[in-house]
């Protein structure tokens, strides 16, 4: 735990009586104050404030401890700064949390651009599908592809994630034809997911709007809309890549990252489906604790992130 930080916030939140103040006098997202104030009592050993719906106040403990928070805070704003030459220079470990997907595709080229350029810098990635604690993780950047992403996280967003549903060649060959998103129903649908059935969503243009009333009388015309298929099959899994694997060996179809499936639509080995019609794509963010203070390798790998998706359009 950064001790420093929760020292700070914990004085911020006396000094603006609410924790949703000092969240935003700390431009931190309300889940990262509760989060820091939590360790602060835990490092305390003691509850430090009195807490209402309309009021807080501190306890004999929280008394105490604010007042070595504030002489913390002085013995800190006395160390001498340092050039900012120097302080632009990304240096030291940067913690990064994603998906193994995002760690072997995306990730892996950054990181060693980043190390060429920055001697003095070093990179420790914590490969995990699941969202991870920040503070307790000491995890300085998360990767999230997400079109959900809670409001309260400190977030940029760092580019776009297209898809493609594809499956072998294998896989169609004894199979009906997938013309419409609705013939999906009809197929084994191999999906990133925890467990149940999944929905893909589809934008719909006016040509394949109408070639799919010729096709499939019974259908709405969805012209320029986005709609939703329920699929469902025998296997899923929380990582893209044991997807993707299990839709090479011709298990079924599965919605993609075009990142991962290209090179496999490039040799044949996967056909793409429904080329008509757009898969929904999701954002690509990174999360952070802080806007203020924000350490040039964190600044700096951001930047070199969002710089990678951009030449990947």
């Amino acid at each position: 735990m950064d001790r420093l930080e929760a020292a700070k916030v914990f004085v911020t939140i006396v000094e603006r009586g609410s924790m949703i103040s000092a969240a935003n006098a700390l431009d931190m997202s309300r889940s990262m104050v509760t989060r820091y104030l939590s360790e602060m009592e835990e490092w305390s050993g003691a509850r430090l404030l009195h807490r209402s719906t309309r009021s807080l106040s501190l306890t004999p403990a929280g008394e105490q401890v604010l007042d070595y928070c504030h002489r913390l805070l002085e013995l800190a704003n006395e160390v001498p700064a340092v050039s900012h030459a120097a302080v632009a220079i990304p240096r030291g470990l940067l913690r990064i949390s994603c998906s193994q997907f995002l760690a072997h595709q995306i990730l892996a080229p950054v990181v060693r651009q980043y190390l060429a350029s920055y001697p003095q810098a070093s990179v420790n990635i914590h490969v995990s599908s699941q969202t991870v604690d920040l503070v307790a993780e000491r995890i300085d950047l998360a990767i999230r592809i997400t079109n959900e992403l809670d409001p309260n996280l400190i977030a940029r967003r760092l580019g776009e994630c297209e898809s493609v549903v594809c499956a072998a060649p294998s896989y169609l060959a004894a199979r009906a034809a997938v013309l419409h998103p609705e013939d999906l129903t009809q197929h084994n649908c191999l999906t990133y997911s925890y467990f149940g059935d999944v929905m893909w969503r589809f934008y719909q243009s006016d040509v394949a709007a109408k070639q799919a009333l010729v096709q499939h009388s019974d259908l709405k015309l969805n012209q320029g809309k986005a709609f939703n298929v329920p699929v469902n099959g025998n296997f899923s899994a929380n990582d893209s890549m044991v997807v993707l694997n299990a839709t090479l060996a011709g298990e079924g179809i599965a919605m993609q990252p075009l990142w991962a499936a290209k090179s496999y639509l490039d040799s044949g080995q996967l056909v793409p489906l429904l080329t008509e019609f757009k898969p929904q794509s999701l954002g690509v963010y990174g999360v952070y604790q802080s806007r203020k203070h924000m350490q040039p390798a964190l600044r700096v790998m951001m930047d070199m992130l969002v710089a990678y998706f951009a030449s990947l359009k």
